[in-house]
């Protein structure tokens, strides 16, 4: 790969001649103009940590000088150690490093410590080895001694760039300061012969260089930091973002860049007869006559036979080596690559040329100054009938299905001897999925509930060579969480009990296979249960903002193409009878920027839902916005959803059934396979412990948490087994396990109120008043909860008037909260007072709140108290349709069903005391029995 432009340094290029690999020491060459010193009594303690930043660049015969001096205030320890290590960086193959001076200013004393000896040491190491790079970079390191806070170090030196491979043109940038950067002094200088057809662009708003002439040489400066630049909104496309640098180039337009460039790319020769590059040349013109087979094959063998890294050094940053070194070494850059992909197709007679890209500036280039540095990649654009083919040697896992595959590089300049303006790269949908899932769940045991899931996720490309590399070395923890990342974009959340990762090195695949347990979520509403099957429009947003001014013509950039495949089947109980799909069942629409394709059915008990979702990578239109914006808000009102037939059994009903039938079989052998495969975890048995809990038996779930605690005793196993132990009256336990809790997190808030409300449970009111007190004296954010949980303590202990004013003390603190007006409601009905004006903060609860359910339970509490039971039967019939697994309702409705002499009052009660064993107990408190 080509280095791209760094900012703020000199443009790597290429060069035939050969520099010091060494710093030169010489004074600063005298058409420099020195900054403004630095004025030692001036420095107060707010003064930046940079005080100067200075760049001046010469351009003369086709070489480019770069001056630069910096100096750094040792402000703080912290910046002593990071400024007290200098390092300078060059290219031997391009130029030279010549340092000018190292001064440490102190007080009103400069100290040269060149003068006094200090040299730099050379790291001869490769700076970016490990990302694959050879890049021939020197580095030159000096340790400053003597350095102290307070101190100031003065540096400048110069690097020289000559590069034959650009043919006496120059190119170079220099970054600019924008605020709110501080800085002492910025410069910004460039310099070049009369006569020189040099060209220069600044990018940032409010750039103005100023330009003159004198004694032959052009002199632009531009000093002082720029102002702030005007915001942009993020999905703005790159061609909007200015760069915070000025550029300079002799190029006067692309073509002639690209007739510089074309030369090195010529293939002529490159083959030798004979030779065993030329041999596979012939195999593949013997295994194919198709041209279109003969170009994939080509691409494959670049691809597979040649493996990536960069070099840029020996002339190599804009010179690739030969398609005989490629294939020789088996390594090489996207300049070798390209040239060996260029050398085989020309051999077997397919149009192809070379074409400069930015991989990730691609949208700016159209923006920039004409140079070769404004890109760093390159790759091959072949021509097989009216088809053109964008092959990128570099790539990995192409195949001849994908072979029509367009980078999203947006424009790219082809290298051509005759010259080339740059070409815009055209949107063309991926011709196979990036990425195919398949899902299949299995519901048949009851909605709502835990059921076992196998899926199936492949992916193409690089995707699936990085799969392959992480199957080879990566660690089983590592596999793990990839597993558990893909499920749960696959099923929403889940559990993974075992995953296998295969390969197909023909189509170039890699498929994870997954078995594990998924939590569907059914939501009741209008006497049904509903499940929302969407996958692709639901989550999506398009909130783009055009809303000032300046912003009103700037496109909405939707990102990079992708395309995926998700195959979702979902097997039904009682075959399916009474269930049926609402909303976009058929879907082909392209929604900003993505188009959508879907199609699903319901046939007995299995839905399938098949959806396409094709990411364009186009540019929305401003004008478009709005339109686009209201057609997804319409998609989204129409969400694929199944639903049951009303009047389907509560979830409690069917747990019963299933579990009578055997059919949680199945997914207790996923976590018992899971934690078979990992004994010495705590998760596995935690996350069985769950199911368990969620399924009603907490014994065995008990066990689950005593082995989770014994390999990780955390706060949240301790609370979770004290709520079991509770459940099954076992108080004693439960208030240990609460405690052991608080102590490991003596900050949590939860645990703290657990052991408080179970001390006022077994009777300890001073003990639970105690733990709670200290926290409402501190005040703060907290303090309305901890008067809460203070309020339900006075309350568990008899205390009406110190409960009632508890609880308005914590309303006066956090006025119009929904959760405490429905607190002081609840304790106002359970203790039987003020009924008048517990209505009142239920209704007000409900009117704020954004979910009813508890201040509705709450309500049907005043109401029974005030022997209103039709409205109380109401309140809860309403509560309960939006939670039908709502114990404490359940109860209530039971008791006031048995009352009333309803039968179904004993089908609630016993519903109530399967989902909570204490209800009973609980209730009996405030004098209500069945």
């Amino acid at each position: 790969m080509i280095r791209p432009a760094i900012i703020g340094s000199l443009l790597s290029a290429a060069g035939a001649a050969h520099a010091s690999d060494a710093p030169r020491y010489l004074p600063a060459p005298d058409w420099i103009k020195p900054a403004p010193p630095v004025d030692m009594a001036k420095l107060g303690d707010d003064a930046p940590i940079a005080l100067i930043n200075d760049t001046q660049q010469r351009f003369d015969g086709g070489e480019v000088w770069t001056y630069r001096e910096t100096a750094m205030r040792a402000a703080s320890d912290d910046a002593l150690a990071r400024i007290g290590t200098a390092k300078l960086a060059w290219f031997p193959d391009h130029g030279d490093l010549i340092v000018h001076r190292v001064d440490i200013l102190r007080g009103g004393e400069r100290i040269d410590l060149l003068k006094a000896g200090s040299r730099f040491t050379v790291l001869r190491r490769e700076q970016q080895l490990e990302q694959l790079q050879i890049n021939g970079m020197l580095t030159a390191t000096l340790a400053v001694e003597g350095l102290r806070v307070g101190d100031v170090l003065d540096i400048a030196f110069s690097t020289t760039n000559r590069d034959p491979a650009l043919k006496g043109n120059v190119q170079a940038n220099a970054g600019l300061a924008i605020a709110p950067l501080k800085v002492g002094y910025v410069g910004t200088r460039l310099l070049w012969r009369d006569g020189t057809d040099l060209h220069w662009r600044a990018y940032p708003t409010g750039a103005a260089p100023v330009l003159s002439d004198k004694g032959g040489w052009h002199e632009l400066t531009l000093n002082g930091i720029l102002p702030k630049q005007p915001d942009l909104p993020a999905d703005a496309p790159l061609r909007y973002r200015k760069p915070p640098a000025i550029e300079a180039s002799s190029f006067t337009d692309w073509p002639s860049v690209s007739r510089v460039m074309a030369p090195l790319y010529a293939t002529e020769g490159l083959i030798a007869p004979g030779s065993p590059l030329a041999g596979e040349v012939d195999r593949i013109a013997t295994a194919e006559s198709d041209p279109l087979k003969r170009a994939a094959l080509a691409l494959a063998l670049v691809q597979g036979k040649v493996r990536y890294l960069y070099k840029g050094l020996e002339g190599g940053n804009y010179v690739p080596q030969t398609p005989t070194q490629t294939w020789a070494l088996r390594y090489g850059d996207c300049k070798a690559k390209t040239l060996l992909l260029l050398a085989i197709l020309h051999a077997l007679k397919i149009e192809a040329e070379p074409v400069l890209a930015n991989i990730e500036l691609g949208d700016l280039v159209s923006e920039r100054l004409p140079s070769a540095g404004a890109f760093n990649h390159v790759l091959v654009r072949a021509k097989v009938g009216d088809d053109d083919l964008w092959l990128d040697g570099t790539d990995r896992g192409a195949h001849l299905e994908d072979i029509h595959d367009v980078p999203p590089f947006r424009w790219v300049l082809p290298l051509r001897s005759t010259g080339a303006a740059l070409l815009a790269v055209p949107l063309r949908p991926r011709t196979r999925p990036d990425a195919v899932a398949t899902v299949d769940i299995d519901e048949s045991a009851g909605i709502d509930l835990p059921a076992p899931f196998v899926a199936s996720v492949t992916v193409r490309g690089a995707i699936a060579d990085s799969l392959r590399t992480l199957s080879a070395q990566g660690s089983k923890d590592e596999r793990d969480k990839m597993a558990d990342l893909v499920a749960n974009g696959a099923v929403g959340s889940g559990f993974v009990a075992s995953h296998t990762l295969t390969f197909d090195a023909v189509a170039g695949t890699a498929t994870l296979a997954i078995k594990g347990v998924a939590f569907p979520s059914w939501e009741h509403e209008e006497k049904r249960y509903r499940a929302t099957l969407d996958r692709s429009i639901g989550a999506r947003r398009f909130s783009a903002d055009r809303s000032r001014p300046a912003w009103k013509d700037i496109p909405v950039a939707t990102g990079r193409p992708h395309f995926s495949l998700s195959t979702t089947r979902i097997h039904l109980p009682g075959g399916g009878a009474g269930f049926s799909l609402d909303g976009d069942l058929k879907l082909d629409e392209t929604i900003a920027g993505v188009r959508i394709q879907r199609g699903a059915t319901l046939v007995g008990s299995v839905v399938t839902v098949e959806d396409g979702v094709q990411e364009t990578g186009a540019e929305i239109a401003p004008a478009d916005i709005l339109s686009e914006r209201a057609r997804l808000a319409a998609a989204q009102r129409r969400l694929l959803r199944v639903s049951s037939a009303p009047g389907y059994p509560a979830p409690w009903v069917a747990i019963v059934a299933a579990k009578r039938a055997h059919q949680f079989d199945q997914v207790l052998a996923l976590y018992a396979a899971k934690i078979a495969d990992k004994p010495d975890e705590a998760g596995p048995y935690l996350a069985r412990a769950s199911f368990l809990i969620g399924t009603f038996d907490r014994r065995a779930a008990l066990a689950d948490l005593d082995r989770a605690i014994a390999i990780a005793a955390t706060a949240d196993a301790y609370l979770r087994r004290s709520s079991v132990h509770d459940a099954l009256g076992e108080s004693a336990l439960a208030l240990a396990d609460a405690r052991a809790a608080l102590d490991l997190d003596p900050g949590s808030q939860n645990a703290l109120a657990r052991v408080a409300w179970l001390e006022a449970d077994q009777g300890h009111k001073d003990a639970a008043l105690a733990l709670v007190q200290p926290r409402i004296d501190e005040g703060g954010k907290d303090k309305a909860s901890y008067l809460r949980t203070k309020a339900d303590l006075l309350a568990q202990s008899g205390d009406r008037d110190g409960a009632i004013a508890a609880i308005d003390d914590a309303i006066e603190a956090s006025p119009g909260n929904p959760s405490l007006l429905n607190m002081r409601c609840w304790l106002k009905g359970t203790l039987n007072v003020s009924l008048d004006t517990a209505l009142k903060d239920c209704t007000q609860s409900i009117e704020l709140g954004s979910s009813a359910v508890s201040a509705l339970d709450s309500r049907a509490m005043v109401y029974f108290r005030l022997n209103r039971f039709d409205d109380a039967l109401t309140d809860l019939n309403a509560a309960l349709e939006l939670n039908p697994a709502l114990a404490a309702s359940l109860f209530m409705r039971g008791v006031i069903h048995k009352r009333q002499s309803d039968k179904t009052g004993e089908a609630d009660l016993a519903a109530a005391r399967l989902i909570s064993p204490r209800v009973d107990r609980d209730y009996a408190k405030y004098g209500i029995v069945p």
